[in-house]
């Protein structure tokens, strides 16, 4: 067929240019996939060497590009893997034709090029609480009753009774292995799965403690009703026999080698360091506190989920800047982010990968945010992303919203594209140091492969020399270099 502006006169071509009709001669024609997919390859530049063993970096703008015919479909997974990122698919029992369809076209192009086919199930989970009033919380009086102290601005939650799921476990697995069942049969394979499921399902802080001590159903599920402790425990437990009966099973049974997380489920040393947007603190509950911080005490779901990879969230929460009072700004965020990815990385086993949301915008401010809370400066927020793969996060996976897309994904995306120089090391590497200054000063992380350690140095204080770090039973000195790494050699 030809073109439409062979089939007009010069004159009536112009027309419909100026119209909108016609794309202007130096106007880029409409690409095949997403508008947010096409930021994404705008914004960042193809790697200076191939990607090679890394995992990919994610970016959330870099997902379900629509509708594409393999053809498209090949084109788009290798110019993101050229830029070192991976494309995913998302399922959606909702509209499960389509999204089958979408996916399986992208999933055979990413196994046609040899690069990790790559799942978002997040819908698939979605929802154990779905407002059925037999997972109500039940009263003295027999009435139901839902907690609602989850409800957000823009959504309500319909959070009931954590002992009355049961019969919702076959429906939300099915969900799952539905399109798990779809891939295998087309000789497919996942290699990265994860799902962003949050407010469902049994649930410990907030009012969920409160509202259990109301429930006639769930005071009997425990020796001491007014524990939390008790009560925290046998609620993180159930949570994690669900995510593993509905998610991490059935994806391992048919793919025993995938990589299957869940955000915010990572090994820890016993505290959760940040708020989501949908938590609050409850006045009396076990709690550490560092200046106007309040870090809740965290039960160990991990190792019952059977994930196969670790999902820490470090990101800058709007009330985090208001928890310290550091007159440098930068290190308010700076220090609570890396008190959360060191966390991770100390407590992670090495052969489980660490795949870590960031974001650097302020996340969930309110409708009229404090002038006097700073947004995170760009290079103090690289610097934090490098002493993240320093202290041993593997992946990077990018969150933002899309009138962020282009900016954010560049900065990810430089600390990214440099590191490729150091993949032995981050790929092969032992991180050494997790410390955390409680005040701005100095911050060194390292990682050590064979005699050699990888090293970089942030400075919060002006005029300091070198400063000496323990390495084993050897002390190693650091130069100041700002803005870049050091390879060591060790005698």
């Amino acid at each position: 067929m030809a073109s439409p502006a062979r089939c007009f006169p010069l004159a009536w071509s112009g027309l419909l240019i100026v119209a909108g009709l016609l794309p202007a001669a130096d106007q880029k024609p409409a690409a095949a996939w997403s508008p947010r997919v096409q930021a994404v390859l705008e914004a960042i530049q193809p790697l200076p060497s191939p990607r090679r063993t890394r995992l990919p970096l994610y970016l959330w703008p870099a997902s379900n590009p629509g509708r594409l015919d393999d053809a498209a479909a090949e084109q788009l997974v290798r110019e993101l893997d050229r830029r070192g990122v991976g494309l995913i698919s998302s399922w959606s029992p909702a509209k499960r034709e389509t999204s089958l369809s979408q996916s399986l076209s992208i999933a055979r192009a990413q196994t046609r090029l040899g690069v990790p086919v790559n799942v978002n199930a997040t819908a698939c989970l979605h929802k154990f609480f779905n407002g059925d009033e037999r997972t109500a919380h039940v009263d003295d009086a027999g009435r139901p009753f839902w907690d609602e102290s989850f409800d957000t601005n823009s959504s309500k939650h319909s959070i009931g009774c954590p002992f009355t799921l049961d019969f919702r476990v076959a429906a939300i697995r099915e969900q799952v292995d539905q399109f798990a069942r779809a891939y295998q049969q087309a000789g497919l394979k996942v290699d990265f799965i994860f799902a962003d499921w949050e407010i469902d399902g049994p649930l410990d802080y907030n009012g969920a403690h409160a509202a259990a001590q109301r429930c006639a159903r769930c005071r009997k599920q425990f020796q001491d009703p007014a524990n939390f402790l008790e009560f925290q425990k046998t609620v993180r437990d159930l949570r994690s026999r669900l995510q593993r009966s509905v998610f991490a099973n059935p994806i391992l049974e048919r793919f025993p080698h995938a990589l299957v997380g869940n955000y915010a489920v990572y090994p820890h040393d016993g505290y959760r360091y940040w708020y989501d947007y949908f938590e609050t603190f409850a006045e009396g509950q076990p709690h550490i506190a560092d200046q106007r911080a309040r870090y809740r005490l965290w039960a160990q779901e991990f190792p019952a989920t059977g994930y196969t990879c670790a999902m820490p969230v470090v990101y800058t929460w709007y009330p985090t800047y208001t928890w310290y009072d550091f007159d440098n700004g930068d290190y308010r965020w700076f220090y609570n982010m890396l008190l959360v990815a060191s966390n991770a990385g100390r407590s992670t086993p090495a052969e489980i990968p660490i795949v870590s949301f960031v974001h650097w915008n302020t996340t969930a401010p309110p409708r009229d945010p404090d002038p006097a809370v700073k947004q995170f400066s760009r290079q103090a927020y690289q610097e934090l992303l490098w002493h993240m793969l320093l202290r041993g996060t593997d992946a990077l996976f990018l969150w933002c919203m899309q009138t962020e897309d282009a900016e954010e994904c560049r900065l990810v995306h430089e600390v990214y594209a440099e590191a490729q120089q150091y993949a032995e090391f981050l790929n092969d590497g032992k991180p050494v140091s997790f410390e955390v200054p409680k005040r701005p000063g100095i911050v060194v992380s390292g990682i050590v492969r064979e005699n050699q350690l990888l090293v970089r140095r942030t400075d919060f204080v002006e005029g300091r020399g070198d400063v000496a770090i323990p390495l084993g039973t050897r002390t190693i000195t650091v130069q100041p270099r700002p803005g870049k790494c050091q390879v060591l050699a060790l005698d």
